[in-house]
């Protein structure tokens, strides 16, 4: 039962954590496209500025709890995607430089590096993390000593390539909803524009994702097995048809929520169809890590099942908080941090 309820946590951490930090993600990726001026592209900083380290609690979160309930599968994962993991780090270290270190020089190619270095470390880690989410439904070349015999080449096969578009584009729709709620004038406008021309995008990945998961993987057996869990992806479809109706009304809260429920529903459809397994193992079933033969001890899972329930209301709470404080229009230098 502590695996479980463990395992439905990590899920849930996961698809926090790419509803939050998707939306930044998503602006920094898009900022080439969007950004005419030097006004328009601190906006893109300055409405995800205040928000993007809090995001990043909820990776860290994920991370540990996998460390601290699964330890086996922590260390698979995290040696055998060793290289595609070390990208994404210092991508996402690059990223948050950028936000800080911009302004600090009054140079146009001081900016102008930064600003760069600020869409790399965006998209780099929306496009590994689909990467590496679509290998892991997919399933990993594990022996059955559970160690990753493929390399970082393997991972670019057709599905985990899919997976890693579907990403980039998802959250790029996120990023664009969020930049309409926060932009004024043009920008505001473009940034709409760009979610309503992502939309039919984003719906003809996810058909395709799902068609290939259908044929390739075996995620679908527990749905199969227990219909019922095809809630999670009506709620998921549910989600990209409001975003789209919300948007066309204005309603852009609203549509950001909506994507926000098909981030999750996306996130939690592939972490349910695992179950009870965290990695597969494509060489031999029996190889895969489940919640059973990688988690830790039950007295490690109850102590640390108490500290979870303290401490993630907590920054449940601070990120409410956060929104709330800094999601105004910014309308000009004087609403600008970064």
């Amino acid at each position: 039962m502590l695996e479980t309820i463990w395992f439905v946590l990590w899920g849930v951490l996961w698809a926090m954590y790419f509803v939050l930090d998707g939306f930044d993600l998503g602006m920094g990726t898009l900022m080439p496209f969007l950004a005419r001026d030097e006004f328009e592209k601190r906006s893109i900083y300055n409405a995800g500025g205040p928000f993007w380290d809090g995001n990043e609690v909820w990776l860290i979160a994920a991370g540990g709890v996998t460390f601290a309930a699964f330890p086996l599968a922590y260390a698979t994962m995290f040696s055998g995607l060793y290289t595609a993991l070390m990208m994404l780090l210092f991508a996402l270290i690059v990223r948050g430089v950028s936000y800080e270190f911009r302004n600090k020089v009054d140079s146009i190619s001081w900016r102008s590096l930064w600003d760069a270095c600020h869409t790399v470390g965006s998209f780099l880690p929306a496009l590994l993390l689909g990467v590496a989410f679509a290998n892991m439904f997919h399933g990993l070349p594990l022996d059955e000593q559970h160690v990753n015999q493929g390399g970082i080449v393997d991972l670019l096969n057709p599905y985990g390539l899919l997976g890693g578009v579907l990403f980039v584009v998802m959250f790029a729709m996120h990023g664009a909803l969020w930049l309409a709620i926060r932009a004024t004038g043009d920008l505001k406008t473009r940034a709409a524009a760009t979610a309503c021309k992502l939309w039919p995008a984003v719906l003809i990945l996810v058909v395709a994702f799902l068609a290939y998961t259908y044929v390739h993987t075996q995620l679908f057996g527990n749905y199969m097995k227990n219909p019922h869990l095809f809630l999670i992806l009506i709620a998921a479809v549910s989600g990209l048809v409001a975003a789209r109706l919300y948007l066309g009304a204005g309603k852009l809260w609203k549509a950001w929520a909506g994507s926000a429920v098909f981030i999750a529903g996306v996130v939690m459809f592939g972490v349910v169809g695992l179950f009870p397994a965290i990695l597969i193992s494509s060489l031999n079933p029996a190889w895969s890590l489940t919640i059973h033969n990688s988690a830790s001890s039950a007295l490690t899972l109850k102590i640390m099942l108490g500290v979870t329930l303290v401490f993630i209301p907590l920054v449940i709470a601070y990120q409410i908080w956060a929104i709330k404080t800094f999601s105004g229009p910014i309308k000009s230098e004087a609403d600008m941090e970064y």
